[in-house]
């Protein structure tokens, strides 16, 4: 009997939860992405003889660590927004906490020395850093290859007759992120009253690419003083394609200057490996032995050194 009744006072609150979320769920849905979309718009804007209309940012599970850090006009906030990563700066606060101690204890299974510990454990705060700059440098070179596409599409709308405003909306809903979400982006903010001036000026703020800044001064030098904007902005996106063709020629000349950056830095790990499985004993020294360990780290280092070295000679800025 006792079994009985908990089937069926479990099964009656599953069928009652079911039903609940299923009366609730659509609602509390619709309210989320309204809060999302509004979030959005995060910026304050300094308006004469008006207050502001946006909503605050994302809170972060510590708050106050995000006053600290300078809140959205921070640099930190700035990187999360350009990276297109919904964290805030207290989370990668956190993140960055818990990844140094994690290398630490990490490094500490291995070697006994409590200095490689605090080595290993300010090497491991700085991947959240990394990480997040990466994703930031992945999202600004796919809107580098998309932005083009984009000022297509403005240019067909304006000569098809609509808006510029009306363009910028159909951007956003035909061309894929990170494109169509600042333009999308964009295009609320101007919707809720925003100038476009203004509207323009945050969005090559976000998007800090030369591209996105020839594009906004353009637009900001046609509607001062008036001319053809589909044709200008055909130029600017022939413009745009003829540097990325520069740019695609530079990387295949340059093909072997970054193969040679791997190599160099993958042989000695390769190499370290192949010896540790051809005679464990002789490799255990470096790890054992005081000399071995300094050894190991400066050779972590200079290999390091010598990768931004070759990086930066091979980088050629078109």
């Amino acid at each position: 009997m006792i079994a009985a009744l908990f089937v069926f006072v479990f099964v009656t609150g599953s069928v009652l939860g079911i039903a609940y979320g299923a009366m609730h769920l659509p609602g509390w849905l619709a309210a989320r992405k309204m809060d999302r979309r509004l979030r959005e718009v995060s910026r304050t804007v300094d308006m004469p003889e008006a207050t502001t209309f946006v909503t605050e940012g994302p809170k972060g599970p510590l708050p106050s660590v995000d006053k600290i850090l300078g809140g959205a006009n921070s640099s930190l906030a700035q990187l999360i927004e350009q990276s297109g990563v919904r964290t805030t700066p207290s989370a990668m606060a956190l993140a960055t906490i818990i990844a140094g101690i994690m290398s630490g204890i990490i490094c500490s299974m291995f070697v006994q020395r409590p200095i490689f510990w605090l080595l290993a454990g300010i090497m491991g705060a700085f991947l959240p850093m990394m990480w997040l700059r990466y994703k930031r440098s992945q999202r600004l070179k796919k809107f580098e290859e998309q932005f083009p596409e984009a000022l297509d599409l403005l240019s067909r709308a304006i000569r098809a007759g609509h808006a510029f405003q009306t363009a910028m909306g159909m951007v956003a809903d035909e061309v894929p992120s990170p494109v169509g979400f600042e333009f999308k982006k964009a295009f609320e903010q101007q919707n809720f009253g925003l100038p476009l001036r203004d509207v323009l000026d945050q969005m090559s703020e976000r998007v800090p690419i030369l591209d996105v800044k020839f594009f906004v001064t353009a637009v900001s030098i046609q509607r001062e003083t008036g001319g053809n904007l589909a044709e200008i902005l055909d130029n600017l996106a022939h413009v745009v394609r003829e540097r990325f063709k520069i740019l695609r020629q530079v990387r295949v000349h340059t093909a072997h200057g970054r193969f040679t950056g791997y190599v160099l830095l993958a042989l000695p790990a390769a190499l370290g490996v192949a010896l540790t499985l051809i005679n464990p004993e002789h490799m255990n020294l470096l790890f054992q032995e005081r000399m071995g360990q300094m050894m190991i780290m400066s050779a972590i280092v200079m290999q390091t050194i010598g990768y931004f070295w070759i990086k930066k000679v091979i980088k050629i800025e078109v």
